[in-house]
């Protein structure tokens, strides 16, 4: 669902930084060769992630769902000389078109892949993280939160991705639709959360930018 007119959208597409070659490759490889391309985060939102990282400039990042990887390397853009990025997987078939690119990129050393259930990763790695960026099955998000709250460095961001849900979150909830019911939930928690600040953007599909206090 396109919240902005196709016409504004381009119009922010062109009045934003460019997409970077490699991205622009991995977008067009991953629309020709993947199942469900749209999940793609794409050149504004892809921009926006970068952004961020740069101004936070992060020593650790952990991102659920890395998919064919072009959020994960918007976000490694950020990264401290030392920084390292974290990510998780639950499709290994995506192990080599992730690979593809990330070779191809400054950030290779920085990425470290996961592939394995996310709340079964998460126990295992490191405290202190600066930034966290959830985009994976959306009926875990809550738990997917509370693993990594604790982890979390005060000031530390937590972005959540899809969360206005193609619009569903303000229609009709049908009762079998429980990833409509999970996400609405969520969002209810990220909004009233005492240890969180939050800005909900409609940027693509909803991003959620949640500041640990």
């Amino acid at each position: 669902m396109h919240f902005l007119s196709e016409d504004l959208e381009n119009y922010a597409n062109t009045h934003s930084q460019k997409e970077p070659e490699l991205l622009k490759a991995l977008g067009r490889e991953t629309h020709l060769k993947v199942l469900q391309p749209r999940m793609l985060s794409g050149h504004l939102q892809g921009r926006f992630l970068s952004l961020l990282s740069k101004i936070m400039h992060p020593q650790y990042i952990i991102e659920i769902g890395t998919f064919t990887g072009y959020a994960t390397l918007c976000l490694a853009e950020g990264l401290s000389e030392k920084g390292i990025l974290h990510t998780i997987e639950v499709n290994e078939e995506l192990e080599e078109i992730q690979n593809k690119y990330f070779e191809q990129s400054h950030y290779r050393k920085q990425i470290v892949q996961h592939f394995a259930p996310a709340l079964s990763v998460l126990p295992s790695l490191p405290n202190e993280v600066d930034l966290a960026f959830i985009d994976a099955d959306k009926k875990n998000y809550p738990l997917y939160l509370e693993a990594l709250l604790p982890k979390m460095r005060k000031g530390g961001l937590i972005l959540s991705d899809n969360v206005l849900w193609s619009g569903k979150v303000v229609e009709e909830i049908k009762d079998n639709d429980k990833h409509t019911q999970t996400l609405m939930a969520y969002n209810e928690l990220l909004a009233t959360h005492p240890l969180l600040e939050t800005v909900l953007l409609p940027i693509r599909d909803g991003l959620s930018i949640a500041r640990v206090k």
